[in-house]
């Protein structure tokens, strides 16, 4: 079983900037997805960013160029650098962890969420 456990949500306002972390802890695999998602009420879960134990990402179209994603291997974390934020990025953001491409009968692992409010 992996855990995960996020951090750095808040309150900014338009313009500003805030990173998100988030660690998964328990019976890692080797190979990976790790990443990002976001849902508004009422909206379904998008895709934000995911990023590989290789190192290979991928951005929705509407945070390319404003959002980064890295990873530390070492510490089984991810990181969401979000400049630049617009009141449209507000929602909840979820970890998300991945191993199916490489152990297709693994489980798939959530994040309880943590909120991001972009707001003047």
């Amino acid at each position: 079983q992996v855990r995960l456990a996020e951090s750095g949500g808040g309150l900014v306002e338009p313009g500003g900037s805030l990173r998100l972390s988030c660690e998964a802890s328990g019976n890692i695999a080797g190979h990976y997805f790790m990443g990002w998602y976001r849902q508004d009420p009422g909206k379904r879960r998008e895709l934000v960013a995911t990023i590989t134990t290789f190192g290979t990402t991928n951005y929705a179209n509407s945070v390319k160029g404003r959002f980064t994603i890295s990873k530390d291997n070492a510490k089984s974390t991810i990181y969401l650098r979000m400049n630049s934020l617009k009141p449209e990025d507000t929602a909840l953001y979820y970890c998300n962890y991945d191993p199916r491409t490489w152990n297709p009968g693994a489980p798939v692992t959530w994040g309880q969420g943590t909120q991001v409010t972009v707001s003047a």
